[in-house]
This record gives C-alpha cells, sequence and structure tokens, in this order.
C-alpha cells in the first residue's frame, strides 16, 4: 500500500527561532500587530508500507533519524492512505 504523509518539524519551546524572530519584526515594521511567529518545515514523504501502523512506524523512524532533532525539535505527521 501507498501512504501520503505530512510531517511538520517545529522548535520544542525555549529554542530560539531566528528566521521567526526577523519575519515577526517585518510584519510590525508593515504595521500588522502581531505578537510572536514560530517557523516550522513542513516534509510531503509518499511511501510503501504494509499497514497505517508499518507506515507509521517507518515515518517515526524517517523524523527521529533525519528530518527531527529530538534535542531542539518537535515533529508530528498525519498519513493517509493512496487508493
Amino acid at each position: 500500500m501507498e501512504y501520503q504523509v505530512e510531517v511538520e518539524v517545529s522548535l520544542k519551546p525555549g529554542y530560539s527561532d531566528p528566521e521567526g524572530e526577523t519575519t515577526r519584526k517585518a510584519l510590525i515594521e508593515l504595521k500588522y500587530p502581531v505578537n510572536a511567529v514560530n517557523v516550522s518545515k513542513v516534509y510531503n514523504i509518499r511511501l510503501e508500507a504494509a499497514s497505517p501502523e508499518d507506515a507509521g512506524r517507518k515515518v517515526d523512524e524517517i523524523c527521529r533519524r533525519l528530518l527531527a532533532n529530538p534535542v531542539k525539535d518537535n515533529y508530528k505527521f498525519k498519513l493517509e492512505e493512496l487508493k
């Protein structure tokens, strides 16, 4: 079976987000009442797996091994089976 997966990786609270802070300042200069901006990365992945559980295990491993640094990043993902 083939699955479409959307993985979102974001910084854990307490870690500096220079890109988010730069964006916040730019939005304030443009007169938008913005208090905070946090930047996340989204990965769209298509993968083969025997079941939704197998796909979830594979995606979790992909996140831990490559996409996210477990010390500073949180991640979450959504699985969708492709017909």
